[in-house]
């Protein structure tokens, strides 16, 4: 949806996001994820579906500070431009199982306080 080599996100508690400022337009395929826009200038900002439920993904690099945010897990590497790396620590050739996500959740917020030390 971006053009890019990398579709870079972040994932947050549905229940611990907000949006707090202006309004945001649905795009992009209208099955599926809900792929919310800013109406003015069509950027992608972020996406809820039924396979994160409980979770939305932010697009980081909508993140004033968004060099801060580095990749710990990198999918669909079935579908990458060749050459393309994130440098992320796990890898994915798809979508991880759900029973994978526990454990990647808690090793992340290890590997988190160990970045931001």
């Amino acid at each position: 949806m971006t053009g890019g080599a990398f579709s870079l996100s972040s994932f947050y508690p549905a229940d611990r996001f907000t949006v707090t400022d202006g309004r945001t337009v649905r795009g992009g395929l209208k099955a599926g994820p809900d792929h919310q826009f800013c109406p003015e200038c069509m950027s992608w900002m972020f996406t809820t579906a039924k396979e994160i439920e409980g979770f939305v993904n932010v697009r980081s690099s909508m993140f004033d500070d968004a060099k801060k945010h580095r990749p710990y897990v990198e999918m669909f590497l079935a579908e990458a431009m060749p050459g393309a790396t994130s440098g992320a620590v796990r890898s994915y050739e798809g979508f991880p199982k759900e029973n994978e996500f526990p454990g990647l959740i808690a090793d992340y917020a290890e590997w988190d306080g160990r970045m931001m030390a």
